[in-house]
């Protein structure tokens, strides 16, 4: 059951979270919430001119909504539909980043690496307040962004 939450642009430029709040706030908070574990997706309908050449990730509204999304929910990359470049394009509107025709994103290394640390910190905690496993989870987030974590950095972690 894929949970689509629906973004236009009043939703975006008065910065409301009302609808992913009330749906988190339908979510377990204990560890059934593993249920939902990459089933969000959003469908973003903000309007530009035909003109505009900008990818979504590039428009400063639309990155600052996921910004304050981000900041309120910093682990919600749990729930994203990563099967469909839903983190990918989550860490976009967040990392710094490029687009290249032949390469497609290229974020900045240094904000990237910062952000996928961040994101494994937040988890790990997270995922074991729900007693979640969490390595291969926290191993998997970070393979999508080329990163390798070694079994034993999550020692240091407890």
């Amino acid at each position: 059951m894929t949970v689509n939450i629906n973004l236009d642009t009043n939703i975006i430029d008065s910065l409301d979270l009302s609808s992913i709040k009330k749906m988190i706030a339908e979510l377990p908070s204990d560890k059934a919430i593993a249920e939902y574990e990459q089933k969000l997706k959003f469908t973003i309908n903000y309007q530009l001119s035909e003109t505009d050449p900008r990818e979504l990730s590039e428009v400063p509204e639309i990155r600052l909504w996921f910004v304050r999304l981000d900041g309120m929910y910093p682990w919600l990359p749990f729930l994203l539909d990563w099967k469909t470049g839903e983190l990918a394009r989550y860490s976009a509107m967040l990392v710094p980043h490029q687009f290249s025709r032949s390469e497609g994103i290229i974020y900045n290394p240094e904000a990237l690496e910062i952000f996928v640390m961040q994101k494994i910190f937040i988890l790990s905690d997270w995922l074991g307040e729900r007693d979640i496993p969490s390595n291969f989870r926290l191993k998997s987030f970070a393979k999508l962004f080329g990163y390798e974590i070694d079994d034993t950095f999550f020692d240091s972690l407890k």
